[in-house]
């Protein structure tokens, strides 16, 4: 093992050793457990706010024999639309003298959520909306419309009765080999985001207590960033790995105490919509080859990624310019993102080439391209040109902090001139 290669290795076992053998290292690895317990926070929050549909109201005010007609067909339109029953609910109140002035101070009450209200008759309705243009005044329109009919004939009676059959899920392959890449860019993104960050705070210390200098002068700037990098994903991978295990743990865990419930439901689910045939939901390119490169484009991510803020936490001078550092940092994480997921979403498009040539955003793009392209060779190609670029962006942060804080060197230029 040559001196260089074997000085990043030492650096990259003592940053490891000194981020896992402390008790912060703890609460790193449990963040998972909070952003859960805060989502789960957040959705029973907005569930509460939202409820259940059934205080969306719409009003109708009509006579007693239109009202009656009105509520025929909102009972069929639910029947017609089980999964939206809640969506809105139908009140009526019988017309007096002004039914627009009823109807007008209806729409108005503080005391409920009405969205849209009707007044007139039933063939020629006026119908009020908080939105215009909103769904709920259509609902309206068509329950006029279908009680014009059923007063026409004298039933509610469906004059359609359509045989519904299942399409088969061979049929939706493209949609789910699109779903495929998206799932396996936003993984990438999730934990890139999640470990990668960590990266730009790795120096602070270190610089602080001149630590830095000694290393400057024990091993090269090079051996020490590399290594320095490669500890980050060293605890990235332990990481990823401890919640895998958990993963899978309860995984087999809930198949163990729902063994029986699962099996009666996959037997239901057989009889009702077929064989089950994994392969209408296999990746283009193959699960195995899917999945192991999805983790050479996650180890790409994070090497490309954490070189880049490990360059730009090298420069700031106090933990106030890392913090600072952190907002532009999550922007352009997020900003890499939106384009791998829109290549995700637009297969061989130009868009998808584009994503897949920027060397920050072609791990998400090219994780995606293997679950709708079965060809290997551009992740080879992928696979150098990100490699080239993780040793650009280390080698121009070893120079940034070599003249921009050590004050030493050379200067900036690519070839030194010979002196005789």
């Amino acid at each position: 093992m040559s001196s260089g290669l074997r000085q990043t290795f030492v650096i990259a076992r003592r940053d490891f050793l000194s981020i896992v053998a402390t008790p912060t290292f703890l609460l790193f690895l449990l963040a998972p457990l909070f952003m859960l317990g805060f989502g789960l926070v957040g959705g029973l929050g907005a569930s509460a706010l939202d409820g259940d549909g059934s205080d969306n109201i719409v009003i109708a005010v009509v006579s007693p024999a239109d009202a009656a007609l009105l509520h025929a067909a909102d009972a069929q339109m639910h029947r017609d639309y089980p999964g939206k029953s809640g969506i809105y609910r139908l009140e009526t109140v019988v017309a007096g003298a002004n039914p627009e002035k009823q109807a007008r101070i209806l729409a108005k009450k503080d005391d409920k959520n009405v969205y849209s209200a009707l007044f007139g008759t039933l063939e020629r309705p006026v119908i009020i909306e908080q939105n215009e243009g909103g769904l709920s005044g259509r609902y309206l329109a068509s329950l006029a419309e279908m009680a014009v009919r059923a007063k026409a004939d004298g039933s509610m009676r469906p004059l359609v009765q359509p045989e519904y059959q299942d399409l088969g899920s061979g049929a939706n392959v493209g949609v789910t080999r699109k779903a495929l890449g998206f799932g396996a860019t936003f993984i990438i993104f999730m934990l890139t985001l999640l470990t990668a960050g960590q990266t730009v705070s790795t120096l602070a210390e270190e610089k602080a207590n001149k630590v830095i200098e000694i290393l400057a002068a024990a091993a090269p700037l090079e051996s020490i960033f590399a290594g320095k990098v490669v500890a980050m994903l060293g605890v990235a991978v332990l990481f990823i790995s401890f919640w895998l295990v958990v993963g899978i743990a309860g995984s087999l865990a809930a198949v163990a105490i729902f063994a029986d419930q699962a099996s009666l439901a996959a037997t239901s689910a057989a009889g009702s919509a077929g064989a089950f045939n994994l392969a209408d939901f296999a990746p283009a390119i193959g699960f195995p080859a899917f999945l192991g490169l999805g983790v050479i484009y996650f180890l790409l991510a994070f090497l490309l990624l954490g070189s880049v803020f490990l360059g730009i936490g090298a420069l700031a001078s106090s933990m106030r310019e890392i913090q600072m550092l952190s907002l532009p940092i999550t922007i352009f994480q997020v900003a890499m993102f939106g384009l791998g997921s829109a290549a995700a979403n637009n297969p061989g498009t130009t868009l998808a080439t584009v994503a897949q040539i920027i060397p920050f955003s072609s791990p998400f793009a090219m994780a995606a391209r293997g679950a709708t392209d079965p060809a290997i060779w551009p992740h080879l190609i992928a696979i150098v040109w990100q490699g080239l670029w993780v040793a650009l962006v280390l080698w121009l942060a070893v120079k940034l902090f070599r003249f921009g804080v050590l004050k030493s060197g050379p200067g900036w230029r690519l070839f030194r001139k010979r002196t005789r």
